[in-house]
């Protein structure tokens, strides 16, 4: 469940979180142990997504540098500070990024009326957005995605699916820089680790081939309702 949400829309770690919790696993090792598990279903999603990746190198070399660099500075965050620091930040970033969803097509048309770059690559704001994003993905990383695609659908001129297509190498890079931060210095289980690679692979392949199908306005809302089941989970679960 988790790695085709993951491709999808983003929000996986609210299922494999709370699972390794509930099993038993400490909040922190729990968090290294996710972050390194979903790694294998991140490739996954941004592999299945291959088609939409045409023609966006230049653009994801540039917004994966600030992606990389947020995840690791997330991840030392996470290793030197207390575990409750961002929860209101947190849940703060979910519900602005599912206002930006809601009106990415209308504001991304306002911005795309004032630019004069016809194939723009967001610009410095993109940039400083992607790269908080990358913070907040390396700390915890649930809904991640949702931030992402709400920064590059507004950002980008370009259409939803290749926008989410851009977001799941993203989230691979920040996920990846974290993992090897983790494996360096903190402690895995690795038991976790296997649990979760396993079936973040499977649900990224058929996520990937399930969300390369959907329409946009159904994709929107999906990624609406991921973010609000987001903030209640991270309130109340």
């Amino acid at each position: 469940m988790a790695g085709a949400i993951n491709a999808v829309v983003g929000s996986g770690s609210l299922i494999t979180f709370p699972t390794l919790l509930a099993l038993g696993v400490d909040p922190v090792t729990a968090n290294v142990s996710n972050t390194i598990g979903l790694v294998p279903g991140s490739f996954t999603a941004a592999y299945g997504y291959r088609v939409e990746l045409t023609g966006q190198r230049d653009r994801l070399v540039r917004l994966g540098a600030a992606s990389a660099l947020g995840a690791l500075i997330g991840g030392i965050l996470l290793l030197f500070l207390d575990p409750d620091v961002f929860q209101v930040v947190v849940v703060a970033l979910i519900a602005v990024a599912c206002v930006l969803v809601m009106v990415q097509p209308r504001l991304g048309a306002w911005v795309a009326a004032r630019r004069d770059d016809p194939h723009p690559q967001g610009g410095m704001a993109l940039w400083l957005g992607v790269l908080g994003a990358g913070v907040y993905g390396g700390y915890f990383g649930a809904a991640q995605g949702v931030l992402l695609i709400g920064l590059l659908g507004i950002f980008l001129d370009d259409g939803l699916q290749r926008v989410n297509a851009a977001k799941n190498v993203l989230a691979l890079l920040v996920n990846g820089v974290a993992a090897v931060l983790f494996v360096l210095v903190a402690d895995v289980d690795w038991t976790a680790v296997a649990g979760v690679a396993l079936g973040a692979v499977v649900g990224g392949f058929f996520g990937a081939r399930l969300g390369r199908r959907i329409p946009a306005p159904i994709l929107r809302a999906v990624i609406v309702l991921v973010g609000i089941v987001a903030i209640i989970s991270l309130l109340y679960g």
